[in-house]
């Protein structure tokens, strides 16, 4: 971790129910790009590779289709935010020995518990692996049954009992900073219909804030109260984006939010950087960039209404998320 005081890289970046564009979809994106090839110029094969690396990764291999989860690592630890199916490739990773030697000790912080965010918790293979210690953190006191729950039948053929790992449950008190190595950790309220914990992770001179799932429906530094310090001067901002801004009358009370939300908050609170997710399940490749041009458009306006006025606004580095992706802070 030379130079870096956090990584986060991010397993699922899809909201609602893992979610793929269909094969007819995708052939039709495929044939896009094969047609753009030779509009280019290009006719060798071998041109293909170099061709499509000029490109940005989603506009080749689409956004994701795993729920959230997100890994944040430090020059000591490691923490996932979320059992989302994208846990399931974190597993993976995990059990090749690139993390913690694939032996632990893991940490698992729980926002909250849709379908969306613990769907993927019965296939992370520690659980499995008799003496690894695995730790659940939360601000739920509700924390321990609601794990135990997802390991049943008829829902899950291996029950909790027979898990076969050392499983700790830790209740969080709320805006009370915790401790996980060299990782401080501070949960903060978000905006969602059921009780939403979000997460302030600091390590060194470095800061990330996890802010999915929420709607902004506290915009002011006044309504935020004493949730503000999530989002102020953080490095990094992971922030919801399941729907377009004119989308947010009809999906009021849904807990999720737009860009333009994003945008205001980070601006304001002098965040550096924004990368916007939890895609709603029905969106395509070219459903996100349309979302994202119209997200360039916003951002733009706010930056020169501020220059026009004279009031000032500070940039901010801000982006559409996509499995895989990895930032180093």
């Amino acid at each position: 971790m030379a130079n870096s005081d956090l990584i986060v890289k991010f397993w699922g970046t899809r909201g609602s129910i893992p979610s793929s564009m269909q094969p007819g979809e995708w052939s039709r994106h495929f044939e896009a790009l094969i047609k753009g090839f030779f509009a280019s110029g290009h006719k060798d094969p071998s041109e293909v590779a170099a061709y499509l690396g000029k490109m940005e990764t989603p506009l080749v291999g689409g956004y994701g289709s795993s729920t959230t989860c997100v890994e944040v690592r430090s020059p000591r630890s490691q923490l996932i935010i979320d059992g989302g199916s994208g846990i399931r490739l974190l597993s993976e990773r995990i059990m090749s020995g690139a993390v913690a030697g694939g032996k632990g000790p893991f940490h698992i912080y729980m926002t909250h518990y849709h379908w969306d965010h613990v769907i993927g918790l019965p296939f992370f293979t520690p659980h499995f692996l008799p003496g690894v210690q695995v730790h659940y953190y939360a601000v739920h006191p509700e924390l321990e049954s609601l794990i135990r729950g997802i390991f049943k039948k008829p829902y899950f053929p291996v029950p909790f009992e027979s898990l076969p790992a050392n499983i700790k449950f830790h209740v969080l008190e709320p805006r009370k900073p915790f401790q996980i190595e060299d990782m401080t950790l501070t949960p903060y309220k978000l905006d969602h219909p059921d009780p939403c914990w979000g997460l302030r992770v600091e390590s060194g001179k470095a800061s990330y804030a996890h802010c999915v799932d929420t709607e902004g429906t506290r915009v002011s530094r006044e309504d935020m109260g004493e949730d503000l310090p999530l989002y102020q001067n953080a490095d990094l901002m992971y922030f919801d984006a399941q729907y377009t801004f004119p989308e947010l009358a009809d999906k009021a009370n849904w807990g999720h939010s737009a860009a333009q939300i994003g945008l205001d908050i980070a601006i304001r609170e002098e965040v550096k950087q924004v990368l916007f997710a939890h895609h709603d399940p029905g969106a395509s490749v070219q459903t996100i960039e349309e979302i994202r041009a119209q997200t360039r458009e916003y951002y733009n306006w706010r930056i020169q209404s501020a220059k026009d006025s004279g009031s000032g606004a500070s940039a901010v580095a801000w982006d559409f998320a996509h499995e895989g992706m990895e930032i180093h802070l």
